[in-house]
C-alpha cells in the first residue's frame, strides 16, 4: 500500500495533470463537520464493508482519517477486496492542518 504525506497529496491535487483522486474520509460525521479536506467524500470506517461497492476499484483512492491509523486499516481492507490504487494519507487531517493548511480547524 502506498502512503502519501500531506504535502504529496497537495502537490498531486494542485498538479491538475490527471483526474483528481477520490478523497475518502473514513472518520465519523462529527469529525468531518469540524474539518475536512475540500472535495472529500465521507464514508465512516464502520460503513465501508457495506458500502465498498459504491467505490470504483480501479480509481485512485486516497483514504483519510484524523491521524492515519483508521485510514490505513480501511486501505488494507480495500486492497484485500481488489482495489488496485489505494493510498493512505499518513498523518491524516491533523497532518494536513499542520503542514498544508494551518487555517484548518483542529481537534
Amino acid at each position: 500500500m502506498q502512503q502519501w504525506r500531506p504535502e504529496q497529496l497537495k502537490q498531486r491535487l494542485d498538479a491538475g495533470d490527471a483526474p483528481a483522486p477520490i478523497l475518502l474520509d473514513v472518520r465519523e460525521p462529527w469529525e468531518y463537520d469540524i474539518c475536512h479536506i475540500e472535495g472529500s467524500v465521507l464514508m465512516p470506517m464502520a460503513s465501508v464493508p457495506a458500502r465498498a461497492d459504491e467505490l470504483d476499484p480501479q480509481s485512485e483512492l486516497v483514504v483519510i482519517c484524523h491521524h492515519g491509523g483508521r485510514s490505513m486499516q480501511v486501505a488494507m481492507f480495500l486492497e484485500q477486496r481488489g482495489f488496485s490504487n489505494v493510498i493512505n494519507l499518513a498523518g491524516g487531517v491533523a497532518g494536513w492542518a499542520a503542514r498544508v493548511d494551518p487555517r484548518m480547524p483542529q481537534y
